[in-house]
């Protein structure tokens, strides 16, 4: 109704002055056909506009795709320039890749020329310290060998010297170098046998009871002093036992007959000298078996002296209390048993005769493919 009443007014204000009070002054029955006249312009009016606002929208429309078609294009160039980024990159790539590889294989072939070389210096450096242990083996053989030969002949020493002299002084001065020539040798092979040495050196101190050179000079002593010791009166028996029937017969007798030495020595005399030639010889056996370690014969030579002093000699003087204390001395203080030495001269020359042996196995297993 409203667009009616603008679409009259409108009307109105283009007809002439006389057109209007015309139309104002007709009658209300020649309204309709201006009525229709004005709605049909309305409609025309309104079809223009839907027509001016659809060309409008088409044009709008075209406008935002036209928008739309140049920023796709701006974009499809971006990604274009991007992709010919990319495409150059990528050669760029490519190009750094073989050159890659190429710098790949060429430190391939040097590290496999580098490891060639690395072996063949690991080979030479095999072969060097195979030699150095070969010639090291040959010098500590060598140095080895000559101090178990000195060991060895010392220890030979020490036995032949005990067993000929029965000097223990002597063999143990031996077994204490052989001890510290041994203790030089590199080989641990040999280590075991220092015990079985330190057994028989143990053995020997314990034969020492006495010193030989000591009991040496007491019996030459007692030897010496044998010859000045006092007989037993002559008169002692016939003092200290009654007279009997076979001591009157032989006192009957001796004032019959006289007998008396060649020589003229009166029998008191000659008695004397064969008391102490007596105890001398059995000082001298003692002695001797001294020096050859027979403990058995030295202690039965001491106690014949002994009892051929108490015989023989005056068992109240002074000098013959002495020589018999100084004889219990010895007798209580005789020299050990006699040690059997060879044991470890046997273990080292059995043991020098295994090393030997291994040279020769290892190079007959060497041999054997």
């Amino acid at each position: 109704m409203s667009r009616m009443s603008q679409d009259d007014s409108i009307l109105d204000r283009g007809a002439p002055a006389g057109a209007r009070s015309d139309t104002s002054s007709r009658a209300p029955r020649a309204t309709p056909p201006a009525r229709r006249g004005s709605g049909t312009l309305a409609v025309a009016l309104l079809l223009a506009l839907v027509a001016i606002g659809g060309a409008g929208y088409v044009g709008w429309r075209q406008w935002h795709q036209e928008q739309g078609y140049a920023a796709g294009n701006a974009a499809l160039n971006g990604l274009k320039q991007r992709v010919d980024t990319l495409e150059s990159a990528f050669g760029a790539s490519d190009s750094e890749r073989n050159l890659l590889r190429q710098r790949l294989g060429d430190a391939d072939q040097v590290n496999r020329s580098l490891r060639e070389e690395l072996l063949s210096q690991a080979e030479r450096t095999r072969n060097l310290e195979d030699a150095v242990a070969k010639l090291s083996e040959k010098t500590l053989s060598g140095h080895d060998a000559m101090l178990l030969d000195e060991t060895e002949s010392l220890l030979r020493m020490a036995k032949e010297r005990y067993e000929l002299f029965h000097d223990a002084q002597g063999a143990l001065a031996a077994y204490a170098i052989a001890d510290q020539t041994l203790a030089a040798v590199n080989d641990g092979a040999f280590s075991g046998l220092r015990q079985s040495m330190g057994a028989e050196r143990e053995a020997l101190s314990k034969t020492q009871t006495i010193n030989v050179d000591t009991a040496l000079t007491a019996l030459s002593n007692l030897r010496a002093a044998t010859m000045a010791l006092p007989l037993k009166p002559l008169d002692a028996t016939a003092s200290g036992a009654s007279p009997g029937g076979w001591s009157r017969i032989v006192g009957a007798l001796n004032d019959v007959v006289k007998v008396q030495r060649t020589n003229g020595a009166p029998l008191s005399v000659a008695d004397a000298r064969f008391a102490r030639e007596l105890a001398s010889i059995d000082l001298a056996q003692a002695q001797a078996a001294l020096l050859a370690s027979d403990r058995d014969a030295y202690v039965a030579a001491l106690k014949r002296a002994d009892a051929g002093i108490v015989v023989q000699f005056d068992t109240n003087a002074a000098p013959v209390q002495q020589a018999r204390t100084q004889l219990a001395t010895l007798i209580a203080q005789p020299p050990g048993a006699a040690v059997q030495l060879g044991a470890a001269l046997g273990e080292l020359r059995n043991l020098r005769a295994v090393h030997a042996l291994k040279p020769a196995a290892s190079s007959s297993a060497g041999a054997k493919p």
